[in-house]
């Protein structure tokens, strides 16, 4: 493994941007700052790039087993990589589902022979298997998924004795999908009475409304609280919800909460133009509820960002409402739409890389990634905030080939990506097979 010696760079890290070399060895941060250069030191001059730990995303579907038709292990984390996202915790709604702890040793070894980016597994939950969720370890995954909402197969967890069951147990960070399903289903049922199955996405943030969203988040909040379990509420969506969570550094909560990057970009009224190919669960929702989520990420209420990415074919997603899927790809394209945001002045550079890196690794307990320190892994996203990147069908990277950001000019691009302490993207290049490794959680 070659040493490798940055230079000319400016450093984005705990709060932060610092002008300071990075030297690489042996895979890991050997020295920040200025020093003698070690024989056979290879350097790269970045000329005034900014370097950030590499993105580490708590939220994605990457389909496989089961779904390989939309997405791969292979085809997503190559995608995620060319977007500096070093590090993905992958759910267990697969086919199998991840549901015990044999299928989640099947899907690391997938993953050790075809991921190009660092991973973690959830394990799922089901109605049916919390002796199962009590004796998870850290070792087996990197926490427990509760669909408390929308889900497929036996995933959606809907008994109220189960539930506080596994809130009860859980030695593990629980994370929750909140969505009032009985309110869902009487909504759709009113739609369908109304438009017959024609029915115009504009509806859909009314389908799965801002009151079913308060309602399950609220139950999961108050089970979190009487049990004393540590809960992060993925997707935040609405306005409403934030009054459930308390502003403040994330290592002093027990309770957490995330919001995904199309939820701070996207609002209601691109229902218009990109109809199903925005419709995910929960719902996009208004501008007001887009404003009052970026200002709670810059007020640190909301702790982490990340992209839900959740492939689908295009042939799916041109379907009807009723039958065309929830979801959409991001992973590639999370970090430039942060950056763009950056260069309007709506996040910092420093708050970026505290909701995607710092925040994650601290809350999922993840060892030696998500910071730029000495004696750590060197997973590096390497930026440049005067470059653009054009959202291309020839640029994606996705199995499912399409983005909901087409034709998009984002004002920032990914310049080099570091994995391992080696440069396995370089602008646009993949350099080499795939790389990546388990992620470790400490207990």
């Amino acid at each position: 493994m070659k040493k490798l010696l940055f230079v000319n760079g400016r450093v984005v890290n705990e709060g932060r941007i610092s002008e300071l070399d990075v030297l690489v060895s042996h895979g890991r941060i050997d020295r920040l700052g200025t020093g003698p250069v070690p024989a056979g030191t290879d350097i790269v001059d970045l000329d005034g790039l900014h370097v950030l730990p590499g993105v580490i995303d708590d939220q994605v579907h990457f389909r496989e087993p089961g779904m390989t038709h939309k997405a791969t292990i292979e085809s997503e984390s190559l995608a995620a990589i060319c977007g500096g996202v070093t590090s993905y915790l992958d759910m267990p709604n697969n086919s199998p589902p991840a549901v015990d702890r044999a299928a989640l040793a099947a899907k690391k070894a997938l993953a050790s022979r075809s991921s190009y980016a660092n991973f973690g597994f959830y394990l799922g939950a089901t109605n049916g298997n919390v002796e199962e969720l009590g004796r998870a370890a850290p070792s087996d995954a990197c926490g427990i998924k509760v669909f408390m909402g929308a889900s497929t197969g036996n995933m959606l967890v809907d008994d109220a004795a189960t539930l506080d069951a596994i809130f009860s147990v859980a030695q593990l960070l629980v994370v929750t999908h909140c969505e009032d399903s009985p309110m869902i289903r009487a909504a759709e049922q009113l739609a369908r009475e109304r438009y017959g199955e024609d029915v115009p996405m504009s509806e859909h943030p009314r389908i799965r409304s801002a009151e079913a969203c308060l309602k399950s988040s609220s139950l999961a909040v108050d089970l979190a609280r009487r049990h004393g379990t540590r809960l992060h509420v993925l997707h935040l969506t609405t306005a409403r919800e934030l009054a459930l969570f308390d502003a403040g550094p994330i290592a002093e909560k027990r309770i957490t909460v995330e919001a995904c990057v199309h939820h701070l970009w996207f609002d209601e009224t691109r229902y218009g133009d990109l109809g199903t190919r925005i419709k995910c669960n929960p719902a996009i929702k208004t501008a007001e509820d887009r404003r009052a989520l970026i200002a709670a990420v810059n007020d640190d209420v909301i702790d982490i960002i990340a992209t839900d990415h959740a492939p689908h074919t295009l042939e799916e997603k041109s379907r009807s409402y009723f039958s065309a899927p929830a979801g959409l790809p991001l992973v590639q394209h999370m970090l430039p739409m942060l950056l763009d945001q950056h260069r309007d002045g709506i996040f910092s550079l420093e708050t970026i890389v505290e909701k995607t890196a710092h925040n994650p690794a601290r809350l999922f307990r993840i060892e030696e990634r998500g910071f730029i320190r000495e004696g750590y892994v060197a997973d590096l996203a390497i930026v440049d905030l005067h470059a653009t990147t054009r959202v291309t069908s020839e640029a994606i990277r996705y199995k499912c080939g399409w983005s909901p950001l087409e034709s998009c000019t984002l004002r920032a691009a990914v310049v080099m990506t570091v994995l391992g302490g080696e440069i396995v993207v370089d602008r646009g290049s993949v350099t080499g097979p795939p790389r990546g490794r388990a992620l470790t959680f400490a207990r």
